[in-house]
């Protein structure tokens, strides 16, 4: 069973365990590193900071232990939203936590009306590439550099 919840900074601590955990298992789909969030960087207010700062945090739990994470942040127009931080733990890939988690800010940015929902995929990561595909993001060029996708969802309305 999934289900997923929006985190406060209150669950800083379970953010931290579970990002933390994705910089260690998957260093090369995020443009943070580890080493920036270990040592003096590793602090409670840095933590309750990062989950203030951006507009929408969510976690699952596949039969009640953590196994997903993504971000949403709203431009400060509320045109465009952004989907970030998006990881889901090796022993629940390929049981629905990232659809779930997809789906969780698709809503999220439409209620808000963001016409758009963009992110960015790392390059040679196919299964991220699918789970995108699959929830009507398509690729559009990224100027940064030719490892690196760039995926936009246009809003659907009702």
């Amino acid at each position: 069973m999934i289900v997923v919840r929006e985190l406060s900074v209150d669950n800083w601590a379970e953010w931290r365990d579970l990002r933390l955990a994705a910089l260690r298992e998957d260093p090369e789909a995020f443009s943070s590193k580890l080493a920036d969030w270990q040592g003096e960087g590793d602090a409670e207010p840095r933590w309750r900071a990062r989950l203030r700062d951006v507009s929408l945090n969510v976690l699952a739990d596949l039969d009640g232990v953590p196994a997903g994470m993504v971000s949403g942040h709203l431009s400060e127009r509320g045109d465009k939203a952004e989907l970030m931080s998006m990881w889901v733990a090796p022993s629940a890939r390929g049981r629905g936590v990232g659809d779930a988690l997809v789906r969780a800010v698709v809503r999220w940015s439409e209620g808000r009306g963001a016409g758009e929902l963009a992110l960015r995929v790392a390059g040679g990561n196919e299964y991220a590439l699918a789970l995108y595909e699959r929830h009507g993001f398509v690729a559009r060029p990224a100027g940064e550099g030719p490892c690196e996708h760039e995926m936009v969802r246009e809003a659907h309305r009702a």
